[in-house]
């Protein structure tokens, strides 16, 4: 396969591969490896993941890897803010893909608790995560081909406070109109220091989107997936 033609700022790392299957047991093997340094170092490691049928081959790989997965909080990045017997909830997905075999040992910290919209939720969420060690230490984004990354969408109302420098708030509802649910999404804070950050995308469309956001990077309201692409950000991508 020929490489994709982009050219990424200096700083980013692409980690681009011919097929998913390949692309995904190379993020796999890529997180287990920091993670298995984090708890060398550290009494837990913190994973955050994201949603949506890319990641399912890595959360396959993932599963599998002898990790002391005990000492492991994984988290959503995002949530739809739907029962978890909905079809469109990633807990539901995360649970099947990923919280298997080795990996069932994993602590799930859930973004989706008790109340009628994120709003309500607001505080159980906040009290779920109180014991979340900040900086994360693996974060694995997706990205929308509008720009959108985790629930920090263009359109939604909550963004300039959740992508803001200055927001306290490790959790903010996200009432995007362009999406059909509403939904609960780490901040922009919470995200940005991770010890470890990949973009995990798959398509020529992906691509194309990524090209977008980088041909004009400070556009951040724009394409709120620019404020991630960052020296350091790996880019794992399969067509």
């Amino acid at each position: 396969m020929k490489p994709p033609e982009i050219q990424l700022p200096e700083g980013m790392l692409p980690r681009f591969g011919e097929t998913p299957e390949q692309v995904a047991v190379a993020l796999a093997d890529a997180v287990a490896e920091v993670l298995e340094a984090r708890l060398a170092q550290a009494p837990r490691a913190s994973l955050v993941v994201s949603g949506g049928s890319t990641p399912l081959p890595f959360f396959k790989a993932l599963s599998e890897k002898a990790l002391d997965w005990q000492r492991v909080d994984v988290l959503l990045a995002d949530e739809r803010w739907v029962a978890e017997d909905d079809p469109a909830s990633n807990t539901q997905l995360v649970k099947a893909h990923l919280l298997q075999g080795k990996a069932a040992a994993a602590n799930y910290l859930s973004l989706k608790q008790q109340g009628a919209t994120p709003l309500e939720g607001l505080k159980a969420v906040k009290a779920e995560l109180a014991n979340l060690a900040l900086p994360l230490d693996v974060l694995i984004l997706g990205m929308g081909n509008d720009g959108h990354t985790a629930s920090l969408f263009p359109d939604a109302p909550e963004l300039a406070d959740a992508i803001s420098a200055d927001c306290p708030d490790r959790v903010a509802a996200a009432t995007p109109p362009s999406q059909s649910q509403q939904r609960i999404t780490l901040t922009w804070p919470a995200l940005k220091d991770a010890r470890f950050t990949a973009l995990h995308l798959k398509g020529q469309d992906k691509l194309e989107t990524l090209e977008q956001a980088l041909a004009n990077p400070s556009d951040v309201m724009a394409m709120p997936v620019r404020a991630f692409l960052q020296p350091g950000l790996n880019v794992f991508w399969s067509p």
